[in-house]
């Protein structure tokens, strides 16, 4: 028998997944844009506190992503992203209710694990109905980062015009969108070797399958021993260290110069803007470049981009001149980011099976969520200790040593292309 010639992903599935990412990245900066603009301007919380709640929503994520991604493997990352949707619905408008440093911690555990897993499934969908095609996953970020674009800005205006509750409320409507698009999305086939499919949505589930087993996470830090899935997580951390500070002390930094939420919003949406522009070179750059380098070379720019922002902000005196420069270098940080994730993504989706998507993704928040957890908090007690100037100094020079680090290893990484 001839076997049937592969014409690739199905365009209905890969449209579904596309509208999924719009909604689903977007939660993460409506609702980590909005905590320090929240807490700094209503709440006049310092840089710690912010920096604190900030890494608050990657404590559940540090542990518990691996596990989240092996249930996407085995039940279906469908089902089990759209429990975590729910979740974030409920919690979007108890947000202006808690006016206590503590309440707003906890709430931030539990949301922000919700939008990390959300994200996680959209990845885990992509990978799966592209399979580790570097342009498709190009065109799902730069879906992605529509989404992104338009919400920072959207959520900074109506936090400027009606406080708290009308930013929130908005972030309550953004999740129901993103619930309403995953609905739509069929469930993708898993394969599980010798050319058969499994689907999820087959198998029951009990309730021990919904606690973390010690197997799982076994086999997924065993991943670290394939040197390309090992560079790429440190890699991701390093490189989404300039988000934790862009979403902790950038933010009370720009505020002391006086930008408005609403400016601030615009500051989020052109790195995201750009990063749409630059995923659509990403299938091309890695099927010209060797991906590792590349790697190396775009997570230099973009933290020296984003350390470099109390320099920038000094370079010109009129107000709007200084931001239309901060615009500039978040632009240009975006292209680098917006150029890197897509390959990220595909040098890991081709580094494991198909069923093993969920679980690689899972490795990579954990990563994620460790930089997360760690940065804002370290940066705003820097910034409080020795000025919020420094803080961006003294981070820059430790992510950068990292960086080297990174490049050396970068040598044990097999070429990849593709």
């Amino acid at each position: 028998m001839t076997p049937t010639a592969h014409t690739g992903p199905d365009p209905k599935t890969l449209r579904a997944v596309y509208i999924f990412g719009i909604f689903s990245m977007a939660l993460i900066d409506v609702f980590v844009f909005l905590i320090p603009v929240y807490a700094g301007i209503t709440l006049g919380m310092s840089d710690t506190e912010i920096g604190t709640l900030v890494g608050a929503r990657s404590f559940f994520s540090l542990f518990l992503s691996i596990h989240s991604g092996v249930l996407m493997d085995r039940f279906g990352v469908r089902r089990v992203t759209l429990i975590f949707m729910g979740i974030v619905i409920l919690c979007a408008p108890i947000f202006p209710l808690m006016t206590s440093f503590q309440g707003l911690l906890i709430l931030q555990m539990f949301s922000g694990f919700a939008i990390s897993i959300g994200w996680s499934g959209a990845q885990t969908l992509i990978a799966r109905v592209a399979e580790g095609d570097a342009e498709y996953i190009g065109r799902f970020s730069s879906f992605a980062r529509i989404g992104t674009t338009i919400a920072p800005v959207v959520a900074g205006f109506l936090f400027d015009l009606g406080g708290a509750w009308l930013a929130y409320g908005f972030g309550l409507l953004w999740a129901i969108f993103a619930f309403s698009a995953l609905w739509l999305v069929p469930e993708p086939d898993i394969a599980v070797g010798n050319g058969e499919s499994d689907s999820p949505e087959r198998k029951s589930f009990k309730f021990t399958d919904a606690l973390p087993r010690l197997s799982d996470y076994t086999a997924s830090f065993a991943m670290f021993a394939i040197p390309a899935i090992a560079f790429t997580a440190v890699a991701m951390l390093v490189r989404n260290s300039s988000y934790g500070i862009q979403t902790s002390v950038y933010v009370t930094y720009v505020q002391e110069i006086g930008f408005t939420a609403t400016m601030i919003g615009l500051l989020f949406a052109a790195i995201e803007m750009a990063a749409g522009a630059g995923s659509w070179f990403s299938g091309r750059i890695m099927r010209r470049f060797e991906a590792s380098r590349v790697l190396v070379l775009t997570t230099i720019v973009t933290i020296c981009l984003v350390c470099a922002t109390p320099v920038l902000s000094n370079i010109v005196s009129p107000y709007w001149g200084i931001f239309a420069i901060l615009v500039i270098a978040q632009m240009a940080r975006g292209v680098t980011q917006g150029i890197s994730q897509p390959i990220l993504f595909a040098v890991q989706a081709k580094s494991v099976g198909r069923h093993q998507q969920g679980a690689v993704v899972g490795l990579r928040q954990t990563m994620n969520r460790l930089g997360g957890i760690t940065i804002p908090p370290l940066i705003g007690f820097l910034s409080d200790t020795y000025g919020r100037e420094q803080s961006f100094y003294v981070m820059g020079v430790i992510l950068l040593t990292v960086c080297m680090g990174l490049a050396i290893y970068a040598r044990r990484v097999p070429p990849i292309k593709g």
